[in-house]
């Protein structure tokens, strides 16, 4: 008798959590939806705060351990937003206008809100790499991109490339989440690893906390471990997203970390004010702000 009641527990729990993860996998889809449709409307103020461990010393002591041969930082502020390339149509890319580097001016606000607008309305391809390009050039050389739009993972045709699983219940900022994680066993979206000339590409894996009891996704986690030529290396991104007054979920702060024999290599934080919406036409303008007129 008392078996066939923890059996009839374990059922009921087993159906309960399988229909939740159902329901927060079906808002997960529709809120990738809203993502890949308004997301490219929008733009924010990004600040990254980059630290990068420095390269050993060759000087060894005899005894006792090695110094900690520090980290190299770096802050950097953009304008920040999504676009499509023209060869490759329909895949949303991060975009940024740098403003500043090291408390260092690069160029105005209004100059950079002003051209990243018409990069991410422009249909050459060649204006948006050469923002691609000067973003790279201001970095440590460890930045990593298109962290912000990781629900595009979980679009609805895509969900059948991954396993689902309950893990636990939690607490995120004090919303109460439940934690599901997942394996990719299919599909394109791999993690690309450069070693030397060698290219891995390693599945993804990682969780989803989603906001109890309507399946809000507040966070995303995506980890990726390899062999590396020194040693056991790992990486985890964290994305954590909030609903945004123009009804889209947007991210809120990204944590990214790459680790060799579990020793932090490289930290990115990045970090986002309030979205805004801008109208792409002659004269670029953002939500808020009104057409400019003739002068008096």
């Amino acid at each position: 008798m008392r078996l066939c009641a923890a059996l009839c527990v374990f059922l009921s729990q087993f159906t309960a959590f399988a229909i939740e993860l159902n329901s927060a996998l079906r808002r997960l889809a529709e809120e990738a939806a809203v993502f890949s449709r308004l997301a490219p409307q929008a733009v924010s103020e990004e600040t990254l705060l980059q630290r990068v461990r420095n390269k050993p010393s060759r000087f060894q002591p005899r005894q006792g351990p090695a110094p900690d041969s520090g980290f190299r930082s770096r802050r950097i502020v953009s304008e920040y937003g999504y676009t499509t390339f023209e060869d490759s149509p329909g895949v949303l890319h991060e975009l940024r206008r740098v403003i500043e580097v090291d408390g260092h001016p690069v160029r105005t606000k209004l100059d950079a809100r002003t051209s990243l607008s018409l990069g991410m309305a422009s249909r050459d391809d060649r204006v948006k790499r050469r923002m691609l390009r000067e973003f790279e050039q201001y970095g440590l050389g460890s930045a990593v991109v298109d962290l912000g739009q990781l629900i595009l993972l979980f679009e609805q045709h895509r969900q059948s490339d991954y396993q689902f699983h309950y893990l636990a219940t939690g607490s995120l900022g004090g919303v109460p989440v439940t934690i599901f994680t997942f394996n990719q066993v299919g599909g394109a979206g791999a993690v690309t690893v450069f070693q030397g000339r060698t290219l891995r590409r390693n599945l993804l894996e990682g969780e989803i906390w989603s906001r109890e009891p309507d399946g809000l996704p507040l966070r995303i986690v995506l980890r990726t471990s390899y062999d590396s030529d020194r040693g056991s290396a790992s990486s985890e991104a964290i994305t954590n997203y909030a609903m945004s007054s123009h009804g889209v979920l947007l991210p809120v702060t990204i944590v990214h970390r790459e680790y060799v024999n579990d020793e932090l290599q490289v930290e990115n934080i990045y970090i986002y004010k309030p979205f805004r919406r801008f109208a792409a036409d002659s004269s670029i303008r953002f939500e808020g702000e009104k057409p400019a007129g003739k002068a008096p």
